[in-house]
């Protein structure tokens, strides 16, 4: 007996097994939200489509697309957009495999236009305020979200740190060393000796952890008494509290630690291309949206260039000029050098002229003296 056809639940979930394989298992997870969404959907509104083949654009895709956009309340682009990403790559995998499969079911234009938001850094105040609150805490958890703000890292990657983060560079200099994370990638974040205290006190409140906890947990700096979904909820909650405590003028959560240290190292005159390295991104553009530049710091920058100036900011070049009216020696070359010379300081005193006619009227004499020197040129090719 012929076994049924897979469902379209069968069919998506065996490709996201294969990409269980390579993917993050947070990525995995968003791509059985999506399709779950999708099929979801597709069910209630066309209960007769059970195969891939049947899809159409329309109506099922821009069915589903109009559904997003009537949900209550409404879903944000950046929620939408990852939906549609998820379901196209399934799609051209599948295809690609051998499904049936109608081409450009989901096109560009149906993503929406992305979200900007502003950088979210905390204000010096709330900062400090913060800070010290944290300091004054001063249990595992608090200094956990100290080292977040003293090196800029993301949640998760303060969550897996491993327990020898920290190494030394050389006789002076130390890094923390930041294994594979969210982009595949690994790095070394410079600390100074204020951030080496941070870890060593972690270290010391490590040992006071349940032995159980302790057990499973040689590679990492915080214990796995907890789960790492433990750590997410425990350290956002704490630092909600402590920031009520310290009296922050708004709410706080780990991602504005990073946007905080972002900030301040651009303030301390770190380049763009270096924190683009500190933060661990894999494109300059993704850099800018973490840092703010207020007008505080477009009136510093303006006013320190200003003041490390020694020569005008905008020099004129001189060309060199004969040191009387009349040539050294009245030959081809001399004559060259004397026109190429006239037209300099024609450019020159064009430039300065505000009126649009006289500048047409000078930019013809020049144009004039061109003319002249091709014929000199002409006349210096004929004698030889």
């Amino acid at each position: 007996m012929k076994p049924p056809p897979p469902t379209l639940e069968q069919i998506f979930d065996d490709h996201i097994r294969i990409l269980a394989t390579v993917l993050r298992p947070g990525t995995v997870k968003h791509y059985r939200c999506s399709v779950r969404r999708f099929l979801t959907y597709l069910h209630a509104a066309f209960p007769q489509v059970r195969k891939l083949g049947q899809l159409r654009r329309d109506p099922h895709l821009l069915g589903w697309l109009r559904f997003l956009g009537e949900q209550d309340p409404p879903l944000g682009n950046s929620v939408r957009d990852q939906y549609l990403i998820k379901l196209r790559r399934l799609f051209h995998d599948l295809a690609d495999n051998g499904h049936a499969l109608p081409p450009d079911l989901i096109r560009r234009e149906d993503f929406p236009p992305p979200d900007h938001y502003l950088p979210k850094p905390l204000s010096p105040e709330d900062d400090r305020r913060l800070e010290q609150e944290l300091r004054h805490t001063d249990d595992l958890v608090s200094n956990a979200l100290l080292l977040l703000r003293a090196t800029g890292l993301r949640i998760g990657e303060g969550i897996d740190l491993p327990l020898d983060c920290l190494r030394q560079i050389s006789a002076t200099q130390w890094a923390l060393h930041v294994p594979l994370g969210k982009l595949h990638t690994e790095r070394w974040v410079p600390v100074q000796d204020d951030t080496r205290r941070i870890l060593a006190r972690i270290l010391e409140l490590r040992t006071l952890a349940p032995p159980h906890g302790l057990l499973h947990s040689q590679d990492f700096l915080l214990p796995r008494y907890r789960q790492p979904e433990a750590w997410y909820a425990v350290l956002r909650r704490t630092l909600a509290q402590v920031a009520q405590r310290a009296g922050c003028t708004s709410p706080v959560t780990p991602h504005r630690l990073r946007h905080s240290f972002a900030s301040e190292m651009l303030r301390l005159g770190v380049s763009l291309p270096a924190l683009m390295q500190l933060l661990g991104h894999n494109d300059i553009r993704m850099t800018l949206r973490y840092v703010q530049v207020t007008q505080q710091d477009l009136q510093r920058e303006f006013h320190r260039a200003r003041l490390n100036t020694t020569t005008p900011l905008h020099p004129i070049p001189k060309l060199p000029l004969p040191a009387t009216t009349t040539p050294v020696q009245a030959d081809i070359p001399a004559i060259h050098d004397a026109i190429a010379a006239t037209q300099h300081l024609l450019q020159l005193f064009r430039r300065q002229l505000h009126d649009d006619k006289s500048r047409c009227k000078l930019r013809r004499l020049s144009q004039r003296l061109l003319k002249l020197r091709h014929e000199l040129d002409s006349l210096a090719d004929a004698e030889k």
